[in-house]
């Protein structure tokens, strides 16, 4: 459930400041609102600093070395940021200066080690100038033969040319090349210069890297004094009176109250005017909690004044889960990793391995009652597994498919229908309910206009009624507000579009029958593959071993895709847009030590 929240406002002495937030990080209870932008030369430079931690921290990230044993010393540590990026920016500086090197390096390697630059600047100074060209080979006849051109080298087609004259504006009708400042051996002496200065910035680096944990600590030193200047600074100030305020979960409030007395701190406790500003914490039971990493991973977070659906998520996503993987084999396998991993990943949250464990025998019971064990019927024929098989929903029979749509039908009509009476059982003292409750008849009567058009099935004679009866409730009842009247005139423009999104729900949910089974038909494909190769010597055992190996791996990653896509999706899109649900919530973070 989303906790309750108080509005607080907090005054004390404007030379108290500093203290009163020291004891109020102390609490951590209080999520602040800034009565104002944050602005300071000290905010700013912290968050350089926080950037130049980040920044050292992805320097040193190729380094290995074993962190240090020194004693933690923020200044050090500090000094150590500032070097290493000063030493990539070297780095940086050096790789260029090398590349440079090289490129004129290999210029030599084309027209020869001997040449030597300053010789040709004294000719040129003589009245000897010589020019160098680069050309096709192909158009060497079309040079006019003299006897002050003479080539230096010919090299892949190319041919490299040197035009010798006492005149200065004397030139060939071709690019002419230029010719490097220093000489190959020069070059050669720069090059090993700066290659010894990038490796003893490497190894100062490699040494560094051994602070890496005292980099992290100092980061978080940083990101304290942030969040403690940003909220000093953004606090509201009359006269020699400065005020926070914040927001804090009701049961947390006696806390607060008890701090602001003991120091004579003036508190206001008011309702949240602004639900939309108001932080989000939710707290439910350890196995409705479950559900919590997914919606992490989502990153989604409901906004205060809307719903906390952790239980129907948790409840809808397991059967979800369990259809679209659909085989009991597969959930025996997530529940075997399941355990393993708990071993070997301790300090793994408990609550993502319950998650596991949930689905891996949901997926189990599934695949039990449909009798699917890795794709093979014959392992469902076997005597205990047989009786724990529903003839209705077992997978190997075809006749069953129009059935396991209707199930769909069925699990998609009661999805979107708690939808609606969560929103019922909010405004239980409105008028406005009497639209939800138009919007369960209509979602049942495009139900079965889905069964009629999809499955054949004959038309139910209150159908009709369900939806005409539910058309009429949410024209007069969507905005009771404004008026019966000019309400229907309001809810008439859109109506018709929102009809056709819900039937589109409903048959969204067939998405289950589908992926289902089409993990059964990946799996017996890959089974009949392997029996045709046959298991009769070492070799074919080998390669029938392989196909049923990765072929079932490929099935499972592919359910596994089909989950992240289609499961979530029914929970997050269809669902939630029937609870209207927009997920604007911003994270409860205290201000706290």
């Amino acid at each position: 459930m989303i906790v309750k929240m108080k509005k607080i406002t907090i005054l004390v002495e404007e030379k108290e400041t500093n203290e009163a937030l020291k004891k109020l990080r102390k609490l951590g209870v209080v999520h602040i609102k800034n009565v104002q932008q944050p602005k300071s030369e000290k905010l700013t430079e912290l968050e350089n600093n926080i950037a130049d931690v980040d920044k050292a921290l992805s320097i040193i990230g190729n380094f290995h070395k074993s962190p240090t044993t020194s004693p933690y010393n923020s200044q050090e540590v500090g000094e150590y940021v500032k070097e290493i990026v000063t030493l990539e920016r070297k780095e940086e500086k050096l790789q260029e200066n090398i590349r440079s090197i090289k490129e004129k390096i290999s210029w030599f390697e084309e027209w020869g080690r001997n040449i030597l630059p300053a010789s040709l600047r004294e000719l040129k100074q003589s009245g000897v100038f010589i020019k160098l060209y680069k050309v096709n080979k192909k158009l060497l006849k079309k040079i006019p033969q003299q006897e002050n051109i003479y080539i230096i080298n010919q090299k892949k087609g190319k041919v490299y040319l040197a035009l010798v004259s006492s005149h200065q504006e004397k030139c060939l009708n071709f690019p002419e090349v230029d010719v490097p400042e220093k000489d190959w051996h020069c070059l050669q002496k720069e090059l090993k210069e700066a290659q010894e200065k990038l490796k003893e910035i490497k190894q100062r680096l490699e040494h560094l890297s051994s602070y890496r944990n005292h980099f992290g600590r100092y980061k978080e030193d940083l990101v304290k004094k942030l969040k403690f200047y940003q909220a000093k600074f953004g606090m509201g100030k009359e006269e020699r009176v400065c005020y926070l305020q914040g927001f804090c979960p009701i049961y947390t409030i006696s806390k607060v109250d008890k701090l602001a007395t003991s120091q004579r701190w003036g508190l206001i406790i008011q309702e949240p005017d602004n639900l939309q500003e108001v932080p989000v914490l939710i707290k439910n039971p350890w196995w409705i909690d479950i559900i919590s990493p997914v919606l992490k991973f989502m990153g989604t977070l409901p906004g205060y004044n809307e719903y906390d659906i952790s239980f129907c998520f948790l409840l809808f996503f397991s059967l979800f889960f369990a259809m679209l993987i659909g085989d009991a084999g597969y959930g025996l396998i997530f529940l075997i990793f399941t355990f393993l991993a708990q071993r070997r990943w301790r300090k793994v949250e408990p609550k993502v391995f319950s998650l596991l464990y949930v689905l891996s025998i949901s997926t189990i019971i599934w695949g039990a009652i449909t009798g699917t064990w890795f794709g093979w019927e014959k392992i469902a024929r076997l005597p205990f597994l047989n009786s724990l098989v529903i003839d209705k929903i077992n997978s190997f029979v075809e006749t069953n498919y129009s059935f396991m749509m209707y199930i769909c039908f069925l699990i998609g009509g009661i999805h979107l229908t708690i939808a609606h009476t969560i929103i019922i059982l909010r405004f239980i003292n409105s008028l406005f309910v009497l639209s939800q409750a138009g919007w369960i008849c209509i979602l049942w009567g495009v139900f079965f206009i889905a069964k009629k058009l999809v499955l054949s099935s004959p038309l139910p004679k209150f159908a009709p009624l369900l939806l005409i009866s539910g058309i009429i409730l949410v024209t007069l009842f969507s905005t009771p507000q404004k008026g019966i009247f000019k309400g229907a005139l309001i809810s008439l423009s859109n109506l018709p579009l929102k009809i056709i999104n819900s039937f589109s729900d409903i048959i969204s949910y067939l998405r289950l029958f589908a992926v289902g089974y089409a993990t059964v038909v990946v799996a017996t494909t890959f089974n009949n593959l392997a029996v045709g190769v046959g298991f009769a010597g070492i070799g074919k055992g080998f390669i029938a071993a392989l196909i049923l190996f990765f072929g079932h791996c490929l099935n499972i990653l592919l359910g596994l895709m089909a989950v992240i896509v289609h499961g979530l999706r029914l929970n997050m899109l269809e669902f939630s847009t029937h609870l209207n649900m927009e997920w604007s919530g911003q994270k409860y973070t205290p201000f706290r030590e």
